[in-house]
């Protein structure tokens, strides 16, 4: 396998548990894991470019993005292979050289030219069967933090 140096995430199902809370005035809340933020911390410090690719056009996403500081965020996106794609060329990697874990049928087509294809345990199968890695954790439960310590141990 060759050394996976960028990491992109699909956010909801993947570092949020899908689930999408709507309050009484419109807000519209997610909730992330400690765990796979503590996993994206520990990746970014030891080197790895990282990167969110959602469907949604969540002012979410960004906020979560600056916390973490992940400076690539795409989205709205309809076609996340072509993000993946962007992503990979504006840092000059093969797409070998990306990792990508994604949890639908929406997500397939960037799994399947990642050159490390992951879904959550709670993924569609689809998602699931494209897979290279199939975490034990669910999404927004400690699966991003499964497949960052794997990449981060095989270094």
């Amino acid at each position: 396998m060759t050394r996976v140096r960028a990491v992109a995430f699909d956010v909801d199902g993947v570092l949020t548990d899908g689930a999408v809370w709507w309050g009484p005035d419109g807000q519209e809340w997610k909730r992330f894991c400690f765990r796979d933020i503590m996993g994206v911390s520990l990746a970014r410090k030891a080197g790895l470019t990282l990167a969110l690719i959602s469907g949604e056009d969540s002012p979410l996403v960004d906020r979560f993005a600056v916390k973490m500081g992940i400076a690539d965020v795409y989205k709205g996106c309809k076609d996340k292979a072509a993000a993946l794609r962007e992503f990979a060329a504006a840092h000059d990697l093969g797409l070998e050289e990306v990792a990508f874990m994604g949890d639908d049928v929406n997500d397939v087509p960037a799994l399947q030219i990642s050159g490390y294809p992951a879904s959550p345990r709670d993924g569609h199968p689809a998602a699931r069967g494209v897979a290279a890695l199939v975490t034990e954790a669910s999404g927004g439960r400690g699966a991003v933090r499964e497949l960052l310590d794997r990449l981060l141990a095989d270094g």
